[in-house]
């Protein structure tokens, strides 16, 4: 039997398919509008199941809050190009609402929903059967507060919610923050909430780096006194080129070696610990104020921190919670 646009219509209303697929499934199924739509479903699955090796690097990532509850979705798939389309960002934001409404607290449990009467992992193989790549729920994390707050940047490639320890926070604060959080990605909450083994790595970084600055500065003194350019012999490949260029002689170079060889040593087998570990001190002091989120500089105003800004707005607030997902790279 013929089909007509109409009833194509209709089938690109259901299913948001191709006006060619839409024809096809019609066709075969004789008109029957149910199947066509099984049929659209299949091919969907057929395609997800084809993509199943593909990386689906791409996406868009949405965040929103409602009162003590707030929850970020990030729907990935192959392109930038899908990644834009608008039924694409519909779908993800259908998602987000659906989660936020349930109160939705886990990736598995946001998978197992059903929206408007269809499992979320049906949708989803309908959206790769719409538009040939492999699409997935890549993120999905939640926070609950007394107070929440979220922030979409631009692009639909990174998002942020927060949550605050007391009720009617208000709303340019918490966007503020929300903001914060996406523009100096900050590690913790404050220091208590960071992690121990990240603590000691950080620690153990600033230990070596000490131990090595102050090894070198030996060395430039040692070097300088020799009446050596220490910038001419920091390394074999200096050394080798100031030769061939004439800056430097043959004997000057295995002087040089030799200071800094001995020097070196000499130091490392007499640094002072006290000095070292209050150095380290100092930094990781330096690492908490840049990456724990009540200690950052308020980007806003570089004369308060973050804590203090909250103290400003309202005394007593402070961020209890936050999450960041971001497609790209920091």
């Amino acid at each position: 039997m013929a089909v007509t646009m109409a009833e194509i219509t209709k089938l690109r209303h259901l299913t948001s398919a191709g006006l060619m697929d839409c024809k096809k499934a019609l066709a075969e199924t004789n008109g029957d509008i149910d199947a066509a739509v099984e049929i659209l479903r299949k091919k969907g699955q057929a395609v997800a199941a084809k993509r199943e090796d593909r990386q689906a690097s791409e996406g868009c990532v949405l965040a929103k809050n409602e009162g003590d509850f707030a929850a970020i979705v990030a729907l990935c798939c192959e392109t930038d190009f899908v990644a834009k389309n608008a039924g694409f960002v519909a779908l993800t934001q259908q998602l987000l609402d659906a989660a936020v409404a349930n109160r939705i607290k886990s990736l598995d449990e946001l998978k197992a929903m059903e929206l408007n009467g269809q499992a979320v992992a049906d949708l989803i193989t309908d959206e790769s059967g719409k538009t040939g790549e492999k699409i997935e729920l890549g993120r999905y994390e939640y926070l609950e507060a007394p107070s929440t707050t979220s922030y979409n940047h631009l692009g639909n490639k990174l998002s942020t919610i927060a949550g605050f320890n007391v009720e009617g926070v208000d709303y340019q604060v918490g966007r503020e923050i929300a903001m914060q959080i996406a523009s100096m990605n900050p590690v913790a909450v404050d220091r208590d909430s960071v992690a121990q083994e990240i603590i000691d790595s950080e620690r153990n970084v600033a230990i070596e780096k000490t131990k090595e600055e102050q090894v070198k500065k030996a060395v430039e003194a040692a070097l300088k006194k020799a009446g050596i350019n220490p910038n001419l012999v920091d390394s074999e490949d200096h050394i080798a080129s100031n030769i061939a260029k004439g800056w430097l002689t043959e004997e000057e170079a295995e002087k040089a070696r030799t200071i800094k060889e001995e020097t070196a040593a000499q130091k490392a087998a007499n640094l002072p610990e006290q000095m070292i570990q209050n150095i380290a001190t100092g930094r990781v002091n330096k690492f908490f104020k840049e990456n724990c989120l009540m200690e950052q500089e308020f980007v806003k105003d570089a004369n308060l921190t973050i804590g203090q800004y909250l103290e400003q707005s309202q005394k007593g607030l402070v961020v209890t919670v936050f999450k960041r997902v971001n497609l790209n790279e920091d």
